[in-house]
């Protein structure tokens, strides 16, 4: 009798825990050089396998996609659904992470001392910089109660400024805001498309190229053409059965990314405790934002539009492709499994998850923007300063656009953070005070991210009647 295998998503769990039960063990006797020598590095061999075919993988899926339309008008109406969902999804996240933040207020857990000494650091940096003033037009510095805490402020405000980390995504994020207007339109179309393909960076100008040669394929005779999509769609299948061989390791590639990353956090256990326990509010905050987006928005939409799948089967699924991004922390890494998991297991017919996919990977932020949103007031609240309604709209508006605006960009969710700190008028140099738990809830931030791809995708699949919700039931997600 053939013994059953066990799931690929419960595999991945497995190789989870059990990278975290070995990462603290390896703190607690000291092995973290080994572990970053000898294990880590097959974490960083599993995210460039995945990487290196999520290009040519992306390239080959929106040609085929869009030369396989029947009607070429299609294209522009499936466009047009694709970035309305999209910018739904993300508002809704940003909505949603304001929410939180200003109903559970983390930023008062944190010791009036420390926020008096932060209110001090914020009022003397607004003096040092030119066209930004008190939001809320109070004055600690002429207080006599805080004379003797200015000191220290001032000492305080220097080091913050002079970090380097900081200092590189400032340069990152002022280099957008010097781009004019239409920057995004011009970073969209390549000079060289194999400069394109090299960069892992450039994805949307790979999406870009993608759609006008499959455009031009739908335009020639088929007698011209049919050799090229025969290639096309045979390469495809190429790349998708590498990606099958890969995650069959995925288990142990999981095992290593997990060790390496709570490695290189710290040496003690008292150390990953202390990590935490500083920023915990605000980490728990997020937290929840994040859950609900995972647990109650999407599955809620897949309810309320697909309804042929329910609740727990929406994740049995998709669950490799979260789990994965969860270990990755990338969503351009994950996107060969998640159109796996999406065309085999969702239903979601070849042409939309080619099409709908590789844009919602580039774009895509909606896990970013819920940070963005609860960081911005979390580090007004520890600083003493209270936003306004109209400056909190500002943070919806600016996250929403930068999430569609800055997708090339490197380190893109604190770059973008810094864009909308400045939006408000707040020191972008806060963001070193969240980079601690960072790594950590961007790992749950992809997994929103994930999450939301494959529920646009069966949403506008659904819309365009190429939605067949049996074949996840036929061959379960494994």
């Amino acid at each position: 009798m053939k013994r059953k295998k066990l799931p690929l998503h419960w595999r991945i769990i497995i190789g989870l825990l059990l990278g975290i039960i070995y990462s603290f063990i390896s703190v607690y006797f000291g092995w973290n050089k080994f572990t970053l020598d000898w294990i880590d590095p097959f974490g960083e061999i599993f995210i460039r396998l995945l990487k290196f075919i999520a290009v040519p993988l992306v390239l080959f899926s929106i040609i085929g996609g869009v030369s396989a339309l029947p009607d070429p008008s299609r294209l522009g109406r499936m466009g047009a659904k694709t970035l309305v969902a999209y910018i739904v999804t993300t508002v809704t996240a940003v909505s949603v992470g304001l929410l939180v933040v200003n109903t559970l207020q983390p930023g008062k857990y944190v010791s009036e001392d420390q926020r008096v000494r932060n209110r001090l650091k914020y009022e003397l940096w607004t003096q040092q910089t030119s066209d930004v003033e008190i939001l809320d037009n109070q004055s600690y510095l002429t207080n006599p109660e805080y004379a003797d805490l200015v000191s220290a402020a001032t000492a305080d405000l220097q080091q913050e400024l002079s970090n380097a980390d900081v200092e590189a995504r400032m340069a990152d994020a002022q280099s957008m805001k010097d781009a004019g207007p239409l920057q995004f339109i011009v970073d969209f179309v390549p000079d060289n498309i194999f400069s394109a393909l090299s960069d892992g960076k450039k994805m949307l100008q790979v999406i870009f190229f993608g759609i006008f040669f499959g455009i031009v394929l739908l335009l020639l005779p088929n007698e011209l053409t049919h050799t090229v999509k025969d290639f096309v769609n045979g390469t495809n299948e190429v790349f998708l059965k590498m990606v099958e061989i890969i995650m069959e390791a995925a288990p142990f590639f999981v095992f290593a990314l997990m060790a390496g990353v709570i490695a290189e956090m710290t040496d003690t256990i008292e150390g990953v405790i202390e990590i935490f326990k500083g920023l915990a509010s605000y980490s728990i905050v997020v937290v929840i934002g994040l859950l609900f987006m995972i647990f109650v928005f999407y599955p809620g939409l897949i309810l309320l539009i697909i309804r042929k799948i329910g609740y727990s089967d929406f994740f049995r699924r998709i669950s490799p492709a979260q789990f994965l991004a969860f270990s990755t922390s990338s969503s351009a890494a994950t996107l060969p499994v998640t159109m796996e998991c999406v065309r085999d297991n969702l239903g979601v017919s070849k042409n939309v998850t080619n099409f709908v996919l590789p844009i919602g990977a580039t774009v895509n932020m909606d896990g970013t923007s819920l940070y963005q949103a609860v960081a911005v007031v979390f580090l007004a609240q520890i600083h003493l300063v209270d936003l306004t309604a109209a400056q909190q709209l500002t943070i919806v508006l600016t996250a929403t656009l930068a999430s569609i605006g800055s997708a090339a960009v490197p380190s893109a969710g604190l770059v973008m953070l810094i864009v909308v700190l400045q939006s408000v008028g707040l020191n972008p140099a806060w963001i070193a005070i969240i980079f601690p738990v960072d790594r950590i809830l961007d790992m749950i931030r992809t997994v929103v991210n994930v999450t939301g791809d494959a529920t646009v995708s069966s949403i506008i699949a659904k819309s365009e009647g190429e939605l067949d919700t049996s074949v996840g039931d036929l061959k379960p997600a494994e």
